[in-house]
């Protein structure tokens, strides 16, 4: 089986190849744009984004929303970590959260698959804490100020084990019980 995932991030593919590979689903990677709603919540995001690539023809395709939920910042940047990242970076975040002794922090992944004409959305977390610097060189976005267990950034775990407690591992096995619920796999 073969299942388009619609990016813009090679990274993210890499951990789902990684993730469902296991399974004998294939990733096809597809770098596209599609509207995305702006709305508090990744659930909505995701929901919207499935219909609307739907609607355009495209099935057998998995998207997905992720975000960065600070505590001390009030969640953000939350939905909005894509821009935050663009914008302001890991830098930004942690001049925010200088002098704040609540890091806390949660990281959340909404994914949605819309296959065989059925749409599934599951939501993964991990919590965790801010780092108070950047560290390591793995990963992607958020994940050298990022930390599920206060010692190790996710930049600089391996692949293999950021799979297991990541909001997006967390996710993906969701979404594999999903799929394996509804006879997919």
């Amino acid at each position: 089986m073969k299942l388009k995932v619609v990016t813009h991030n090679p990274g993210k593919v890499r951990e789902y190849q990684e993730a469902l590979g296991e399974y004998g689903i294939e990733m096809e990677h597809v770098n596209r744009e599609y509207a995305e709603v702006q709305t508090s919540y990744l659930e909505e995001v995701v929901d919207r984004g499935l219909k609307a690539l739907s609607a355009e023809g495209l099935d057998d395709f998995i998207i997905d929303d992720s975000g960065l939920f600070v505590d001390a910042l009030k969640g953000f940047p939350g939905v909005y970590s894509a821009y935050g990242q663009k914008t302001i970076g890991n830098g930004g975040i942690l001049r925010l959260m200088e002098g704040e002794e609540d890091r806390a922090a949660v990281f959340k992944c909404c994914i949605g698959c819309r296959i065989g004409g059925e749409s599934v959305i599951v939501t993964g977390k991990c919590p965790g804490v801010i780092l108070h610097s950047a560290r390591g060189d793995g990963g992607f976005g958020y994940d050298p100020i990022f930390s599920p267990d206060g010692e190790h950034s996710f930049a600089e775990i391996p692949l293999e084990e950021k799979n297991v407690i990541s909001h997006r591992g967390v996710a993906l096995r969701m979404l594999v019980d999903e799929l394996r619920g509804r006879g997919f796999i």
